[in-house]
């Protein structure tokens, strides 16, 4: 199952390593929710560091940032750490997060097949409901257009 555009999101709370606690459904401010694959990888590096960087124009937008991983909290908290990251992670360790958005995968490497995280963002209005969906992120570029598209959705 995967969610998309329009759709209202799971009735999941989570909490961040921040200790703030959220229900997807109604999270009462818009959300930016991002799925990325491991803690302190290349990639995935560069995309916290990348919402990081805009963490004071989300915040200014009205717009709370959430990265959720499958890595557990203590990871998390090193990987904050080390990269100084202003984003708070969520650990989804049984999954039950990234099942409910289908972003839980089959992956395909060096002909190996496997299962892993696909990397995804969402844009969570206040209600609820969402209002953008990138999938298959690539990573440049990609929070400053997230950060784009919240911002149009405040004035909309």
């Amino acid at each position: 199952m995967t969610i998309g555009e329009g759709d209202k999101a799971p009735a999941i709370t989570v909490t961040a390593s921040d200790g703030s606690t959220v229900n997807l459904a109604a999270p009462g401010q818009p959300l930016v929710f991002y799925f990325y694959p491991k803690d302190d990888t290349s990639g995935c590096t560069r995309e916290a560091q990348d919402f990081t960087a805009l963490a004071s124009d989300f915040k200014k937008a009205g717009v709370k940032v959430l990265g959720v991983s499958r890595d557990p909290m203590k990871s998390h908290e090193k990987f904050i750490g080390k990269y100084d990251l202003a984003v708070p992670l969520v650990s989804d360790e049984d999954g039950r997060i990234s099942d409910a958005f289908g972003t839980w995968v089959q992956k395909s490497m060096y002909g190996r097949k496997y299962m892993g995280m696909e990397r995804a963002t969402y844009l969570i209005g206040a209600d609820g409901r969402i209002l953008r969906e990138w999938r298959k992120v690539k990573v440049p570029g990609h929070a400053e257009e997230v950060l784009k598209a919240a911002r149009e959705s405040a004035t909309a």
